[in-house]
């Protein structure tokens, strides 16, 4: 239930952060663009002695320009890096992240488990140590008045990041490691399992194949 709990949470903060971030990266940019559209509107007005477009596009101008979205490229930076740090974990949980194992596929299956333990240990640690590390930074830095340029937010907030997504990237490691270890599967992110996609496995004959065959026998 706790395991349910925390996948969900993961997914909905990873898809808020994202959705949030290109809203606001949509929006900035539509501000910048439409002050410069209202501006060229203006200077046509007046070259061409059109008062009544001209008085409209001024107000509008001093409406758009009265809107300070200066903030929004740093919020979306920071945005970005939370979900990347969390996105992270949730490719470990799902099996999304690219990694070469030619060579690992071709060891006696005893063996293979082995060495696949063996990594995902491996990661475990490294994130581990990344996220010990990172709590240290970001307690140090909680000590100090260091804020962000434009919105003033404490910078320890900012890097809680990595900490946070690094134990949680950890976590996960040894969540599929455990599970690999009693059922001997890693999680998986093929194509052949997206909703809606069917593709055949190697070797099998799509069903219109084998209905042509079968016709021309």
């Amino acid at each position: 239930m706790l395991l349910r709990i925390l996948d969900r949470l993961e997914e909905v903060l990873i898809g808020t952060l994202m959705a949030a971030a290109t809203l606001i990266i949509f929006v900035a940019v539509c501000h910048r663009y439409g002050i410069g559209a209202v501006a060229n509107v203006i200077n046509w007005s007046r070259a061409h002695d059109v008062p009544w477009l001209m008085a409209p596009a001024r107000s509008v101008y001093r409406f758009l320009a009265d809107i300070s979205l200066t903030w929004a490229q740093e919020l979306c930076v920071y945005m970005f890096i939370w979900v990347a740090k969390f996105g992270a974990a949730y490719g470990v949980r799902t099996g999304i992240h690219v990694g070469v194992d030619v060579l690992i596929n071709k060891l006696p299956p005893a063996v293979r488990s082995k060495v696949v333990i063996f990594g995902l240990l491996c990661g475990a640690l490294f994130t581990g140590v990344i996220g010990t590390l990172g709590a240290n930074f970001v307690w140090n830095m909680s000590q100090t008045d260091q804020t962000s340029p434009d919105l003033e937010l404490p910078m320890w907030l900012v890097y809680l990041a990595i900490p946070a997504g690094s134990y949680l990237m950890c976590f996960r490691f040894l969540q599929v490691a455990w599970r690999f270890a009693w059922t001997g599967e890693l999680p998986s992110h093929g194509h052949v399992h997206v909703e809606g996609i069917e593709t055949p496995l190697p070797g099998a004959m799509p069903a219109a194949a084998d209905a042509a065959r079968g016709a021309s026998r």
